[in-house]
C-alpha cells in the first residue's frame, strides 16, 4: 500500500516538473564577435550565422533578425518566456553590414491583441442540426445567400453565374 502511494506521489510530482526548451537561433557570441561591419556582406553573414529567423519588411534599413528564446512550461499551463535574445544585423544599400545590435526581453514592448471577433454573416448550424437537416440523395437548397459571381448565379443582376 505504501509503495503504491509513493509511486502515485512520484508520478504526480514528475507531471509538475518544468520543461525548459530552447527555441530558434542558438546564440554563438564568439561567432558574432567576428563579424566585421566594413567587410561582411549578406552572403558572409548567411554562411557564418545561417538563415535569419525573420527579415525586416517595413522601414528604411534592410535588416535580418536572429531570434533565440528559452521557454518554461509546467504541466498543462501556458509556457512562459524566460529569456529572449535577438541579434539584429543591418545592411546598407550595397548589401554590406552597417550595424549590429543585441536586444533582450527587456527591450520588447507588450502588444495587446484585439480579442473580439467579427460575427459572420448568416446562420451557423451545429453538427447535429446539419446531420438532422440532411436528407440522403436530396441536394441542399440555397437560402438566397449566394456569393456574386459564383456558379449557379445570384447576387449580380444580369451577370454572374456559370458557363
Amino acid at each position: 500500500m505504501k509503495r503504491t502511494v509513493l509511486l502515485l506521489a512520484a508520478t504526480v510530482l514528475m507531471g509538475c516538473t518544468p520543461v525548459v526548451s530552447q527555441r530558434g537561433y542558438l546564440q554563438d557570441l564568439d561567432n558574432e564577435a567576428g563579424i566585421d561591419t566594413t567587410t561582411d556582406t549578406k552572403t558572409t553573414i548567411q554562411q557564418r550565422l545561417g538563415y535569419p529567423s525573420t527579415v525586416a519588411t517595413f522601414g528604411a534599413p534592410d535588416a535580418w533578425y536572429y531570434i533565440s528564446s528559452v521557454e518554461k512550461q509546467i504541466a498543462f499551463f501556458q509556457p512562459t518566456v524566460q529569456s529572449r535574445a535577438i541579434l539584429a544585423v543591418y545592411f546598407d544599400k550595397d548589401g554590406k553590414v552597417s550595424d549590429l545590435r543585441h536586444f533582450t526581453l527587456q527591450d520588447g514592448h507588450v502588444v495587446a491583441f484585439e480579442s473580439r471577433q467579427t460575427p459572420a454573416r448568416g446562420r451557423e448550424l451545429t453538427f447535429l442540426q446539419q446531420l438532422f437537416n440532411a436528407t440522403p440523395g436530396v441536394p441542399i437548397q440555397s437560402t438566397g445567400n449566394v456569393n456574386p459571381g459564383s456558379p449557379g448565379g445570384g447576387g449580380i443582376p444580369g451577370g454572374g453565374g456559370g458557363p
